[in-house]
């Protein structure tokens, strides 16, 4: 805490005027830095060495120096993050083998955010993710754990950045960064990017802008309002088909080709308003609280590739002809919520006592159709050879028939953190939720659901010094049967409406480190995560319920390190290692199954035993930083085919910034350098292929 002191009147004797107590104004610490020392991923502003869990952050410094313009770009170098192809990754990720963004996981400043939209990092401080159950602090969701998007705030300082990248694929790409100080407590910051690429036929136009005004910054009362607009058009590259030799899967298509058509779309839009206000107690405590409201759009009409006709590498040719199905998705969201959470430490029986409580409420109002193609003609076919022929379908499908939602949640939670001694805390907390949903399908059907759950969360944390951290977590999590997605796919029927949350439960021990002399931090930690009543098709009765009589578990390690090694060599790690996972309970038979889905005793889809990132820069001259990094991947299955497997893969980027002054520089980024061709989403008869070589040169200027 600081104080101005005030000279005192003359003639006013001894007595001095009140004195306004404000804090340190704060001032972005991630910007040129790998690692944080805060962070709010856990409710509240805590330091990252008391959260029992593991937390990977990516900063502002490591999204820019790999160019990291896309949302999943930022999780592709994530360990333990997985995807499922279909839908263009909107529909399902996944973190440690457990479905992430389908169940809502994805957050922004600690609110949930809509699925619906493709997430630009233009308006990003960092990006967090909390890994292992956390329903006690977010709610239904977060088996594997949760991602949160940090966006910037306005400081108490002037500062503007522009910058302009120019690449292959014809990209182009402006973004500004403007913050004004415009009063003793008070700053607008104003996010802007354009976004312009052909990608080689899958092409993407991108708008976007984000301006917020803070007021009362570091006073006893501080508020914020902001805007957030991202509007997304384009044609996606939907898929590629696969050739299977030996159980394996060959991505033997170029990467770079489109085989959509002309006219294919993916529109998405993002608009909504925050308004916060944080009050600061005088005993070290602080209640905030958010309100926000949005709509989220999502318009797909794409082409899904396969062959014509049964094709091997030995026929493969520039004339093998390729078919294109149409996959169509819908929907649009009216979310609103609204959370207040209080943090404040205080002693009370002798122990010094960290508490987090507060309550949030959540309302989705949705519409969606998840494959509207009645009424398209047929596509016309292409070849191998042939790629972005422009060829076009009309669009003859008349108005959309939506399916409707409203989901609505309320939940209340407390946590203590308890100092038992100087060098060990307790922690434990309690969450309780409500939920409650009702849907409309277009059909006729109509159904509604409610759930009340408790989920707990307890720790034990063991601090020797001020450098390093030991702890053991145990957490719960659950997955509703009531949200958007889960009451579409049931049919008139709707059996999901009958079935009760699936559980899931996690057991952390881990480390945490201060290293090189405080400038990283390293952190270790052993896992097992599991779901302990899955659902699973009712084989008597599959048209009208479901059985939560499935397990499935996921036991490993994790390995984090961000951070200098010496003021010129910096470096990031993350590395998850997932040496048993599987599916333990199921009724889902083999020898009926074939090659579909996972049956007892079989390893989860998309759970590879390891996977991870390696990023290092290093300052070679006053003026020139270089910088070198690996994405990696290992073999894994894909959903619903369990006797087929994508090979292991890693990809590797390389980087180089010169600074012509303090103000100006220039900056090369080269992804995947040897233009590895790889599976990077996989479905049950197709997959993505992940990034071909890219260059580009971004230019930047500061004033």
């Amino acid at each position: 805490m600081g104080s101005f002191a005030q000279t005192a009147p003359a003639g006013a004797g001894g007595t001095l005027p009140a004195v306004t107590v404000r804090e340190q104004a704060e001032v972005p610490q991630t910007k040129n830095d790998l690692r944080v020392r805060r962070t709010e991923v856990g409710k509240g502003n805590q330091e990252l060495r008391d959260i029992p869990q593991t937390v990977t952050v990516q900063t502002e410094r490591l999204i820019d120096d790999r160019n990291l313009d896309d949302f999943r770009e930022v999780l592709r170098t994530t360990a333990g993050v997985t995807f499922q192809a279909g839908e263009t990754g909107e529909e399902d990720v996944r973190l440690r083998g457990f479905s992430l963004q389908q169940a809502g996981d994805i957050y922004r400043d600690g609110l949930r955010d809509a699925p619906l939209y493709e997430r630009d990092t233009f308006n990003d401080d960092r990006i967090e993710v909390l890994k292992g159950s956390a329903s006690m602090l977010f709610g239904r969701g977060s088996t594997g754990g949760i991602v949160n998007q940090a966006s910037k705030q306005p400081f108490l300082m002037g500062q503007h950045e522009v910058d302009y990248t120019i690449g292959t694929g014809r990209l182009h790409r402006l973004t500004g960064d403007f913050n004004f100080h415009t009063g003793e407590n008070a700053a607008f910051r104003l996010n802007a990017m354009v976004h312009e690429a052909e990608n080689w036929g899958a092409e993407q136009s991108k708008r976007g802008i984000a301006p917020t005004y803070r007021w009362g910054i570091g006073t006893r009362d501080e508020f914020s309002v902001g805007l957030f607009h991202l509007d997304s058009e384009g044609r996606p590259l939907y898929n590629h088909p696969w050739i299977i030799e030996g159980g394996v899967i060959q991505p033997l298509l170029p990467a770079r080709n489109y085989y959509g058509l002309g006219n294919d779309r993916l529109d998405t839009r993002a608009t909504f308003a925050t308004v916060s206000h944080v009050h600061r107690f005088d005993h070290d405590g602080q209640l905030k609280t958010q309100l926000r409201h949005g709509r989220y759009e999502r318009d797909l009409l794409a082409s899904a590739i396969g062959f014509a006709s049964p094709t091997t590498r030995a026929t493969l040719s520039d004339a093998t002809v390729l078919r294109r199905t149409p996959k169509a998705r819908t929907g649009i969201s009216e979310l609103t919520q609204l959370a207040s959470d209080y943090s404040g430490n205080f002693n009370w029986g002798g122990r010094r006592h960290e508490l987090l409580a507060g309550v949030d409420l959540y309302r989705d109002e949705a519409r969606r159709n998840n494959n509207f193609t009645a009424g398209l003609a047929p596509a016309p076919t292409t070849t191998v050879g042939t790629p972005d022929d422009g060829a076009v379908r009309p669009d003859t499908r008349g108005p959309t028939p939506f399916d409707t939602f409203d989901a609505r949640n309320i939940g209340l939670y407390a946590q203590d953190l308890v100092s038992i001694t100087p060098t060990v805390k307790l922690l434990g907390g309690l969450r309780f939720d409500h939920f409650r949903a009702s849907f409309d399908r277009f059909n006729g059907a109509t159904g509604e659901r409610s759930d009340s759950l408790w989920s707990p969360r307890a720790g034990l944390i063991w601090q020797p010094g001020d450098t390093s951290s030991y702890y053991v977590s145990y957490g719960t999590s659950y997955n509703t049967s009531g949200d958007t997605y889960q009451f579409a796919p049931a049919g008139p029927s709707n059996r999901l409406i009958n079935t009760a949350p699936e559980k899931s439960r996690n057991l952390e021990v881990g480390a945490k480190w201060e290293v090189f002399d405080g400038r990283a931090l390293l952190g270790v930690a052993a896992f097992h995560t599991e779901k302990y009543n899955e659902r699973n098709t009712d084989p008597d009765t599959t048209a009208s319920q479901e059985l939560l009589s499935g397990k499935r578990h996921a036991t490993g390690m994790e390995f984090n390190l961000a951070g200098r090694f010496t003021p010129r060599w910096e470096v990031f790690f993350n590395h998850t290692w997932i040496p048993e996972a599987e599916i333990d309970e199921s009724n889902v038979v083999a020898a009926a199954n074939g090659g579909g889905s996972q049956v007892e005793g079989d390893r989860p889809a998309l759970t590879p035993r390891h996977s991870g990132s390696l990023w290092t820069t290093y300052r070679i001259l006053p003026k020139l930083r270089v910088g070198a990094g690996v994405n990696y991947r290992g073999s894994q299955n894909p959903e619903g085919a369990r006797n087929i497997r994508a090979d292991s893969f890693y990809t590797v980027d390389a980087m180089a910034e010169y600074s012509f002054t303090e103000m100006v520089s220039a900056r090369l980024n080269l992804t995947n350098l040897t233009d590895e061709l790889y599976a990077d989403g996989l479905y049950r008869g197709f997959y993505t292929p992940g990034t071909p070589r890219r260059a580009e040169l971004t230019l930047k200027t500061l004033f």
